[in-house]
């Protein structure tokens, strides 16, 4: 039963974090599953990161420049030293979904801002989250609202609110989207004067009624005069917005699905779990701190295990977590924030609107090579705290079979079940050496290679 709780809580912080130590999880375990989904959901009572740390050794990332990696390296910090877990993996759901890139914007701490407004609003109310993100300065430049005015309608964020931010394709009229823009123009972005020549401006949202389309509209069935806060009170009333919603947090935190686009042709795994969520977001007014609840407590989620391919960001945050020594930002961590865009996942760059293609798109010959190098070159190093933690495990056990070698292992590092032959694999490559002898001098060596072995397997490139 020991086992098993451990078991759950891992599923549980790979989801709902970016994994945790044995340390942590035994910590977790004690306190219970339903007292640790309590934690997650009240990250207030958590110390939060303290970024001045990274600013004040690295303070050109208070405004970055677009050099790859700059941008997302306070973001990748925070993702390695963040004690409120939830909050953080939030932050990439709600950036998956109401995706903005710097390819466009140009602005990296424009979207740190947006980043730092899921951290607020992530498992707040998703009403108040969709009108905070229709008036992010980022988004606003992202999708041309900016250019969007009653004698020049533009109807990319009408469109986009509509087909990728809380319907999806099938559930509105071209006619829907027209008057969605129409109540929208007028929403615009104002810079602040540069405090040095050179600098990069602040932007801020603006309301200009000048630009304002006030003639009647008809959206969803709906007809008045509407502005936008009035076609966003109507979108989140929609049964088809809440099921979109749950499918989102169902394919991000249960099981992988298609994407987005093939959402209206291919129906969801589990339809009753998003049933589920569905209800929750509707019964409780759109509050994601219910709906997230439900969806941690549920058997469709415990039951759920290994069967999502990690994402670059959950690797190398992963990875760095249960390494430890990434505590101080140092000179490395910048080459450390371009790692996820060398697997296929440039933070705060995704290839279009649509966000990354994920599940098994996270995954081809060059994309697997790359993390599994990641993670064997952090993971193998003995020398790292975390590691040590895992050799210190291993020494306290005595000298060990090969079986038994193998099995703490994939206990310490999961706990992971592999495959019958893979595991026998690695009991006949253990073998060859013999029982692993503590006063060996390789003994320490052996722990790295059997480490390299696993985190290299197949299994382990799911969460």
């Amino acid at each position: 039963m020991a086992h098993e709780n451990i078991a759950l809580i891992a599923h549980l912080m790979r989801r709902a974090g970016f994994g945790a130590t044995r340390e942590e999880l035994e910590a977790y375990a004690a306190k219970g599953y339903e007292a640790t989904v309590e934690e997650l959901l009240n990250p207030e009572a958590q110390e939060a990161v303290d970024r001045l740390d990274l600013f004040r050794y690295h303070p050109g990332m208070f405004k970055p420049g677009t050099q790859a990696g700059e941008g997302s390296a306070e973001w990748l910090f925070y993702m390695i030293n963040t004690k409120r877990h939830l909050e953080e993996k939030m932050t990439v759901f709600w950036h998956q979904i109401f995706a903005t890139g710097v390819s466009k914007v140009d602005h990296y701490h424009e979207l740190n801002y947006m980043i730092d407004l899921f951290r607020e609003q992530g498992l707040g109310n998703y009403r108040d989250l969709l009108m905070a993100v229709a008036k992010n300065p980022a988004m606003i430049y992202w999708l041309d609202q900016n250019e969007n005015r009653a004698r020049s309608i533009n109807e990319n964020w009408g469109r986009e609110l509509l087909e990728l931010f809380s319907m999806g394709v099938g559930n509105y009229t071209e006619d829907d989207v027209r008057d969605a823009a129409r109540a929208f123009t007028g929403w615009t972005i104002a810079s602040h004067i540069p405090r040095i020549p050179y600098q990069r401006n602040d932007w801020t949202f603006e309301y200009r009624p000048g630009d304002h389309d006030d003639g009647e509209k008809t959206f969803l069935g709906h007809t008045g005069q509407f502005n936008g806060e009035e076609i966003i009170d109507i979108i989140v009333q929609q049964p088809a917005c809440h099921r979109f919603i749950a499918r989102h947090l169902y394919s991000f935190f249960v099981a992988d699905e298609v994407q987005v686009p093939a959402w209206q042709i291919t129906p969801p795994k589990d339809s009753q779990a998003i049933d589920i969520l569905a209800a929750a977001l509707s019964d409780s007014g759109l509050e994601m701190k219910a709906v997230m609840r439900t969806l941690f407590n549920s058997d469709f989620f415990k039951d759920a295990r290994f069967l999502k391919v990690r994402s670059p960001a959950e690797v190398v945050a992963g990875t760095l977590r249960l390494t430890g020594g990434q505590e101080f930002a140092g000179p490395f961590f910048l080459p450390l924030a371009r790692e996820t865009g060398f697997m296929g996942q440039d933070l705060l760059n995704p290839a279009s609107v649509e966000g990354w293609h994920t599940g098994e798109e996270w995954v081809n010959s060059g994309s697997l090579m790359t993390r599994i190098n990641f993670m064997c070159e952090r993971l193998g190093d003995t020398s790292l705290p975390g590691i040590r933690d895992i050799v210190d495990r291993l020494r306290v056990q005595g000298d060990l079979s090969p079986e038994a070698f193998v099995d703490s292992c994939l206990d310490l590092l999961g706990p992971l079940t592999v495959e019958d032959g893979t595991r026998q694999k690695f009991i006949d490559q253990t073998s060859l050496a013999g029982t692993l002898l503590w006063h060996s001098p390789d003994a320490e060596q052996r722990v790295s290679s059997m480490v390299k072995s696993i985190v290299a397997t197949r299994e382990f490139q799911f969460a």
